[in-house]
């Protein structure tokens, strides 16, 4: 495989961006080798700069979930971009938008438009403190809600130890007012609670976790934490910036029947642009300025290019329900194939899989928290990601990334996952 232009341009990006990337992850750190420049995308297929094409499994980290350049979006937005770019004003769209983003997800009564799911993230906690009058705010380990500083926090020793800053620029401030509990353990959330029982404004959380790679909550644990949040008056906030549209068109909330006080969504909302969003009840949401004195703004936010191609997305979904049974389908026919290859070449790893998200887990533990994620084996996993990646299959480059799958595959996508999926393992193993 010739990759000497993605070379060539990585050795020079690194002259001008910080590590070269402008997204961690995308610098291949965590599998070796330099990263690829994409030039175009299409269906199930990326096309790199020297040429090279691969069945994509990762579909822009979530957006795509009708595969690349759908031709409803494409139309969507070249028709908009015909009235101009930007007003920085309100527009019928954003009403639209609103309107049937409400319909769709449970919890949402209100809603902002803003432009990524960090924003969306940020504002909600912002909000919610300013609903409840409280400071402290409980996050998951493992869970990953964008790089706002409230959320770059990791674990002390012990459940109810204060957070420390996980990045130099965090201050300590900002950390003492985050929590932190393992993901699936009621008993340490519990007790987080009570030790810090009348100061906890918000709990938010991934209710499938895609960030420590996929990793799903345990049966009734999201009904636990919601009669918890409940009874000690915490606002629960759904992070569906990966889950949202895509679990089911209202998002994981409507796939476990849980209803958050607040959500944030991103991703698929956009239908491939910058754009984000944050809703939920009516009384939380009218804490928003102008409706009341929580500020939050944004002059792109809302605009009218973002919102054409998220509103030809969302219409489609919404209309479309075979998506969502065909996703199902190609979730749990990749899981099958790749356990039978398992099986067959005396493996135990692990797999995680929910609709279209999907983890292959080099370790033999079941992965149900983020200790449990860290059991894997990353050099083999970067091994097996190279090993994939020459035979053109377009991987997360991270043990700790979910992949998500496309409606553009074809059974004969699928078919070519589950082969050189063995064909991979035969190799590094």
């Amino acid at each position: 495989m010739q990759i000497s232009q993605s070379q060539a341009l990585f050795e020079k990006a690194k002259q001008y961006i910080p590590g070269g990337v402008n997204s961690p992850v995308r610098a291949f750190r965590a599998v070796g080798g330099s990263p690829l420049f994409i030039k175009s995308a299409k269906g199930p297929y990326l096309y790199d700069e020297d040429g090279n094409q691969y069945l994509e499994c990762i579909n822009s980290w979530g957006p795509m979930i009708l595969g690349h350049a759908h031709e409803l979006i494409e139309k969507a937005v070249s028709d908009a971009i015909q009235n101009s770019f930007s007003f920085g004003a309100p527009t019928r769209k954003e009403v639209e938008m609103a309107e049937l983003i409400i319909s769709m997800v449970p919890s949402v009564e209100k809603v902002r438009m803003v432009n990524s799911g960090t924003e969306a993230t940020m504002s909600a906690i912002r909000v919610a403190r300013g609903y409840t009058g409280r400071d402290k705010i409980i996050k998951f380990e493992g869970c990953y809600h964008g790089h706002g500083d409230s959320f770059l926090i990791a674990a002390g020793s012990g459940a109810v130890t204060m957070g420390v800053p996980d990045s130099p620029g965090v201050t300590k401030g900002v950390a003492n007012d985050t929590l932190t509990a393992p993901f699936n353990d009621l008993a340490a959330l519990t007790t987080l609670v009570e030790a810090n029982k009348g100061q906890v404004a918000a709990l938010i959380l991934e209710p499938v976790v895609g960030n420590m790679g996929c990793v799903l909550p345990n049966e009734g644990y999201l009904q636990a934490i919601r009669d918890l949040c409940t009874k000690e008056g915490i606002v629960l906030i759904f992070d569906e910036v990966m889950t949202g549209f895509r679990l089911a068109k209202g998002g994981a909330q409507e796939r476990f029947g849980i209803v958050p006080d607040m959500t944030t969504m991103g991703k698929i909302i956009g239908g491939g642009m910058p754009v984000g969003a944050y809703g939920g009840k009516r009384e939380i949401m009218d804490c928003v300025s102008p409706a009341g004195p929580v500020y939050q703004a944004g002059t792109l936010s809302g605009n009218p290019i973002a919102m054409s191609a998220g509103l030809a997305m969302l219409r489609y979904l919404d209309s479309h329900p075979e998506v969502y049974t065909r996703l199902e389908e190609v979730g749990s026919t990749i899981k099958n194939g790749f356990n039978a290859s398992l099986q067959k070449l005396g493996l135990n790893y692990t797999i995680n899989q929910i609709g279209s998200m999907f983890t292959l887990f080099m370790t033999d533990q079941p992965v149900t928290d983020f200790n449990s994620a860290k059991t894997a084996d990353l050099a083999l996993f970067g091994r097996y990601f190279q090993a994939m990646l020459k035979r053109g299959i377009y991987l997360a480059p991270s043990q700790f990334e979910s992949l998500f799958f496309s409606y553009a595959l074809e059974d004969q996508h699928v078919q070519q996952l589950i082969e050189t999926n063995e064909e991979a393992l035969k190799e590094v193993i």
